[in-house]
């Protein structure tokens, strides 16, 4: 078992609009973060996992979600799973928390400007 207070978390500048405060886990398999985005995220383009599952809760706002064509409205209750290899992007004021499966790094993450 492993507990994490918010004072753990390693806060993230993650763009212009949007912060994230990853908790510490030494569990490969799933990590999870806390992630307010106030405008677009990211900025331009589109996000990319290679490897992990995101599951994003959004606890508080509202905006909306585009992924793989698709335009949704998400709003404080709404649950997103974001399988790998999808094309995403945020747009709104949103707080999120986001849990990934196997653990979200860097490396398996990237932006993307165009779509592939």
């Amino acid at each position: 078992m492993e507990i994490a207070q918010r004072e753990d978390a390693k806060l993230f500048k993650i763009s212009d609009n949007a912060i994230s405060y990853k908790y510490p886990t030494n569990n490969k398999d799933i990590n999870i973060a806390y992630v307010e985005i106030n405008g677009r995220y990211p900025d331009t383009g589109y996000c990319l996992n290679k490897i992990c599952t995101e599951t994003c809760y959004v606890i508080e706002g509202n905006g909306k979600f585009h992924i793989n064509d698709m335009e949704y409205e998400i709003s404080k209750g709404t649950v997103i799973l974001i399988n790998p290899g999808e094309l995403y992007y945020y747009e709104g004021n949103l707080k999120l928390c986001v849990p990934c499966t196997p653990a979200w790094t860097k490396d398996q993450h990237e932006k993307v400007l165009v779509k592939k």
